[in-house]
């Protein structure tokens, strides 16, 4: 986990500090460059866009993009190509208070590829196309099932995929003359078990090792519940499911139903997972010996640079506390990233979330053997 939430986080205060510049007038150049544009090719644009202001009519407008492009060109020389992801230029003069300006220049290399290839000149950085990037896409399996249709896909961030939907062939209740009913009620019993199977098959073909967060049921009437009891999921799956719930259909639609039916569990579980970590945290500082927990910076910076720490836990709001650095977080990660510690960004969004934030200094870790 460490590495890449710590990723993530820095992205984000990244962003929260571009969101704050703001220029005297259409000034600040936000510059998407993807992983697979040609520099040469953005090079080119940018002596098009310097042409181009030369007939702005403000005197500073002008003098302040062609600075902007002129610094980002000069910076794009030291790239062959553009990052794996490929990179973010936000550049320009913001206002410092007064009349007065200063030149900034962010390059933002960001945690999935950036989408398109984008331009733009403001009064303020054009962020959008970012704050999605930094979202976490947490994945989440979901199945929809009664006795004549299935349809399997997967919820990642907010998009829904479906991978599978299927028709069984079990017969209705509603049996023809001449056959004796209980004869064909055990027919209708066994085709619904080998439905039942098939449907678990496919669920584990379709989610089996796919890093999912949990798996939501759904579906009109009992048989979701059945299905579940009955243990056709695999066992590794079965562990994982979060609940059932009721939904109309069973086809795409049924997909979505499930989804709004179970938002409020989804958006429970990060608050979950953050839980758990604290109450593991606190348990041990209540604890009679409570050697295996620290807090405060300095004891927890002492901790890390002897190897000692097993979790780090960072609130998300410490680096607007007073007295903490910016670039603080980044060397502790480092520090953790040293020793294998794994890492965990607490938010300020729970109770557990506050707690840290104002009862330990935004800073704690549990220990992997005990320390003076």
């Amino acid at each position: 986990m460490s590495s890449e939430s710590l990723q993530k986080y820095e992205f984000k205060q990244s962003l929260e500090r571009i969101k704050n510049y703001r220029g005297h007038a259409t000034e600040l150049v936000s510059l998407y460059i993807p992983p697979d544009r040609k520099i040469h090719e953005v090079q080119a644009y940018l002596r098009n866009e310097a042409s181009q202001s030369a007939n702005i009519k403000s005197k500073s407008t002008k003098k302040n993009v062609s600075a902007a492009i002129e610094s980002i060109m000069s910076r794009l020389k030291m790239y062959k190509n553009p990052p794996e992801n490929g990179m973010v230029f936000f550049v320009g003069h913001v206002a410092k208070g007064g009349n007065q300006t200063t030149m900034i220049q962010e390059v933002v290399v960001p945690p999935e590829p950036v989408p398109a290839f984008l331009y733009r000149c403001d009064s303020g950085f054009f962020l959008e196309p970012l704050e999605a990037l930094g979202e976490t896409k947490t994945q989440f399996g979901l199945i929809v099932i009664d006795r004549s249709e299935s349809t399997l896909g997967m919820l990642k961030g907010a998009t829904i995929t479906t991978l599978k939907h299927m028709f069984s062939q079990v017969p209705s209740k509603h049996g023809k003359g001449g056959q004796s009913k209980r004869r064909f009620e055990r027919l209708i019993e066994e085709a619904a078990h080998e439905w039942y199977k098939k449907i678990g098959s496919s669920a584990t073909e379709c989610f089996l090792g796919s890093d999912l967060e949990g798996i939501l049921i759904g579906g009109p009437g009992a048989t979701k519940d059945y299905f579940l009891s009955k243990d056709y999921l695999n066992h590794e799956l079965n562990k994982i499911v979060i609940d059932t719930f009721d939904t109309g259909y069973t086809d795409e639609t049924g997909l979505r139903e499930l989804v709004t039916r179970g938002s409020n569990r989804l958006s429970e579980i990060q608050l979950i997972k953050e839980k758990v970590i604290m109450e593991r945290f606190m348990k041990e500082v209540l604890s009679p010996k409570g050697t295996l927990a620290t807090y405060g910076f300095k004891q927890v910076n002492t901790a890390l640079e002897m190897g000692a720490v097993d979790l780090l836990l960072i609130s998300e709001g410490l680096e607007k506390m007073p007295n903490i650095e910016e670039g603080t977080v980044k060397r502790l990660g480092e520090l953790a990233e040293n020793s294998k510690a794994e890492v965990s960004i607490i938010s300020t969004d729970s109770e557990e979330g506050k707690s840290l934030q104002k009862a330990f200094g935004g800073l704690a870790a549990m220990l992997r053997y005990p320390i003076n």
